[in-house]
């Protein structure tokens, strides 16, 4: 069984930084792209950094510059530092690994405020 947990949400001033982890337990067949997704009340979740099994990175307009999205040689965590970090970005964060057919995780969620 496939389990996902993150952490290293919190409040943090605009300006500050963060780093999120998020670690996986149990494997996941064929496993090709790993992302940090977030939502902020009222509005959809959305995509925020992702990565391929290749190494391959992609970034939302409004991360980019700021975020790094990284992880370790066995897929096994996931992270994404955060800096320079403003109000907007203050949402619940979800990491979500992905993997042919049905595989599509999600962890339970990471709060993050930015406020002074």
């Amino acid at each position: 069984q496939v389990q996902l947990v993150e952490s290293g949400g919190g409040l943090v001033q605009p300006g500050g930084s963060l780093r999120l982890s998020c670690a996986r337990s149990g494997s996941i067949f064929s496993l090709y792209y790993m992302g940090w997704y977030r939502q902020a009340p009222g509005k959809q979740r959305e995509l925020v950094a992702g990565i391929t099994w290749g190494g391959t990175t992609n970034y939302a307009d409004s991360a980019k510059g700021r975020f790094t999205i990284s992880t370790d040689n066995s897929k096994n965590t996931l992270w994404l530092q955060m800096n320079s970090l403003k109000a907007d970005d203050t949402a619940v964060y979800y990491c979500n690994f992905k993997g042919l057919g049905e595989a599509d995780y999600w962890g339970q969620g990471t709060q993050v405020t930015v406020s002074s």
